[in-house]
């Protein structure tokens, strides 16, 4: 496996998806996609998921968010080289989940905010928005579960 595709694709895609928002919408600028269903909704999140922290002055917000992921991408890339070569499955989750965590860094270092613009929703009922940076944490740590559980079933076998 060449994890450094995927980190490249992943990471790519992310900043390119996020410029093309930026340069073609403005903020809070909605798009329909799929009437009812999906949208582009071009926002900057200064706080985490669900908009949490938002609230916290800015230095400190961004000194907690910088740091926190810092720690993180070096927990993740330690992770990394303590699996296997065969562990592939777990590689590459923690490449995307890398690719991501760094995608929305750039963001908060260049902004002091994350450029989302995913907007999925039913009706009145909108999940927060988000972008491909945190598709991809949230595939890398779905397949880490996923990894998780297959091989704790395997093992009870």
């Amino acid at each position: 496996m060449n994890y450094l595709l995927v980190f490249v694709s992943a990471l790519g895609l992310d900043i390119v998806t996020k410029h093309m928002v930026q340069q073609n919408m403005l903020l809070h600028q909605t798009i329909p996609i799929i009437p009812g269903l999906f949208n582009l909704t071009y926002i900057e999140n200064p706080g985490a998921a669900f908009g949490l922290l938002a609230d916290m002055p800015p230095f400190w917000r961004s000194l907690f968010f910088i740091t926190a992921s810092m720690v993180a991408l070096c927990f993740i890339v330690i992770m990394f080289f303590k699996c296997s070569p065969d562990e592939i499955w777990n590689r590459t989750a923690l490449t995307l989940i890398m690719a991501g965590a760094i995608g929305n860094l750039i963001d908060r270092l260049r902004l002091g905010a994350v450029v989302d613009f995913i907007d999925v929703y039913w009706r009145n009922s909108h999940w927060p928005a988000f972008n491909l940076a945190d598709t991809a944490i949230s595939v890398g740590v779905g397949v880490l579960l996923l990894d998780l559980l297959l091989n704790k079933k395997a093992a009870a076998d």
